[in-house]
C-alpha cells in the first residue's frame, strides 16, 4: 500500500512511522493528522475504506472511532459550564432528578466527567435497539445503584458514559447531544466529526472489523495476568461494563451510526478528531477556539488516579479525558484526550501546541494503547526533538 498525503518539513518521522505501519502492523485503512499551533504538519492516509474492501481510502475518508468519542461528550459538558449553564460541583441530581434515585444523590457533575459515579456496569444490559433510544439509556443509568459510593473511587465507564453525559446534556440544554455537538463543536472547529451519522455522510464512512495477531503481522501484546481474567469472568466489572450492550452492537449498521452515544460510536476522519483537540487549546486555521485557558486547564487536571475498578490497570482522569501515563501513553506529561478501543487516538498538548488524530478500519485486541497509534506518538516526538 502507498501512504498518500503531505508532511510538513521536520515531521518525515511520522511519515516514516506511518509506512512502517501499514507494512508490519497489518494496517488495512487508516488515516492521520498533526496539528502545531493550530496548523496542519502532517496529513497522511492509506490502504482501503473498508477493512474487508478493495475501495481506496480517499481524503475525507471518515470511520467510527469507538471511545475517542468520549473527549467530544466531555468537551461538551465543559463547553456548558464555561458558559455558566452548568456547575461541576453540583449534584447531577440538581439538573436530572431522576438520578437521585438508589443512593447516587450526591453524586457531582465532576464525578460523572472523571468515571467516579460507580455506575459502570447495568445489572440488566440494554439490547442495541435500546442502547441507542436515549430515554432508555438515560432511564436504565438513573434507576441503578451504584456498584461502589459515588466520587469515593475510579473505574472506567466504558458504555454507561453514553447515557450519562447524553442525558446531562440534554437536560441542561434541552437538545439531543448528537445536535448539539454538531451545532456547537463540529461546526465552529471546522470539524469532521458526527455524534449520530447524517445520511448525506454515509458514503464517506468505511467498514471497520477486527485485524488478529496474524493479521496484524504476528505483533501480539501480552496483557497482565488480573486484565486477563477480569476479562475472562463473566460476573467481573470489567466484562460487565463493556456489555452494559448485550449483545454488542454492528459497528458497521446505519442504524446503529446514525444514533448517538457520546461513550462510543463517534464518527470522524483522522483531520477532524485532530482539529477537534487543536482547537480545545488554541486558534485553528478555518476554526475557532472552543475552550478557554481555565477550561483548559480544567479537563486536564487530574480527578481520578490509580487502580481502575474496571479496566484493572492504573489510569489517570481528568474531566472527562484520559491523561499521560504507562497505560495510556500521549505525547507528555502535558497532554490530555482519549483513545478508542482497538485502534484510534485523539489528543492534544498544550505545551507544544500539537493535536493529534489518528483513525483506522482495523481494530485489534486493548483498549487504551494500540501499538500503531503508539507507533505514530513516538514519532512526533522525534519530530519535537
Amino acid at each position: 500500500m502507498n501512504v498518500n498525503g503531505t508532511v510538513a518539513e521536520g515531521f518525515e518521522p511520522v511519515r516514516e512511522a506511518f509506512a512502517v505501519n501499514v507494512a508490519q502492523l497489518g494496517e488495512r485503512g487508516a488515516a492521520v493528522a498533526v496539528y502545531r499551533d493550530g496548523h496542519r504538519v502532517v496529513d497522511l492516509w492509506a490502504g482501503t475504506k473498508d477493512v474487508d474492501g478493495t475501495a481506496p481510502w480517499e481524503p475525507g475518508t471518515a470511520q467510527v472511532v469507538r471511545s475517542a468519542t468520549k473527549g467530544v461528550a466531555a468537551a461538551a459538558l465543559l463547553l456548558l459550564h464555561q458558559r455558566g449553564e452548568l456547575d461541576l460541583d453540583a449534584p447531577v441530581g440538581t439538573y436530572w432528578p431522576e438520578y437521585k434515585a438508589a443512593g447516587k444523590e450526591h453524586t457531582r457533575v465532576r464525578d460523572l466527567l472523571a468515571h467516579r459515579a460507580g455506575v459502570p456496569v447495568l445489572d440488566r444490559p440494554l439490547t442495541p435497539a435500546e442502547a441507542a433510544d436515549p430515554d432508555r439509556g438515560a432511564a436504565a443509568v438513573a434507576a441503578q445503584a451504584p456498584v461502589w459510593e459515588p466520587g469515593t473511587d475510579h473505574g472506567y465507564h466504558a458504555q454507561t458514559y453514553s447515557w450519562l453525559t447524553g442525558e446531562l446534556l440534554r437536560r441542561v440544554t434541552g437538545r439531543p447531544a448528537g445536535d448539539w455537538i454538531a451545532d456547537e463543536i463540529a461546526r465552529p472547529a471546522g470539524a469532521d466529526l458526527w455524534l449520530g451519522l447524517p445520511e448525506s455522510e454515509h458514503a464517506r464512512v468505511g467498514r471497520v472489523g477486527p485485524v488478529d495477531a496474524q493479521t496484524a503481522g504476528g505483533l501480539k501484546t501480552r496483557p497482565k495476568r488480573a486484565v486477563a481474567e477480569a476479562y475472562a469472568d463473566p460476573e467481573s466489572l470489567t466484562r460487565r461494563a463493556f456489555a452494559a450492550i448485550t449483545p454488542l452492537p454492528d459497528e458497521n449498521d446505519p442504524a446503529y451510526r446514525a444514533a448517538a452515544l457520546p461513550a462510543s460510536n463517534g464518527i470522524a476522519t483522522a483531520d477532524g478528531l485532530a482539529r477537534f483537540y487543536a482547537s480545545l487549546i488554541g486558534e485553528v486555521e478555518g476554526g475557532t477556539r472552543l475552550f478557554t485557558p481555565e477550561t483548559m486547564e480544567l479537563a486536564r487536571a487530574e480527578q481520578s488516579a490509580g487502580p481502575d475498578r474496571v479496566l484493572v490497570v492504573g489510569t489517570r482522569f481528568g474531566l472527562g479525558y484520559m491523561l499521560h501515563g504507562p497505560a495510556s501513553p500521549l505525547l507528555s506529561p502535558a497532554s490530555f484526550g482519549h483513545p478508542g478501543r482497538g485502534g484510534a487516538l485523539g489528543f492534544a498538548d498544550p505545551e507544544t501546541g500539537i493535536a493529534f488524530g489518528y483513525v483506522t478500519n482495523g481494530f485489534r485486541g486493548g483498549v487504551t494503547a494500540d501499538p500503531r497509534a503508539q507507533a505514530l506518538v513516538r514519532a512526533v516526538r522525534t519530530a519535537l526533538a
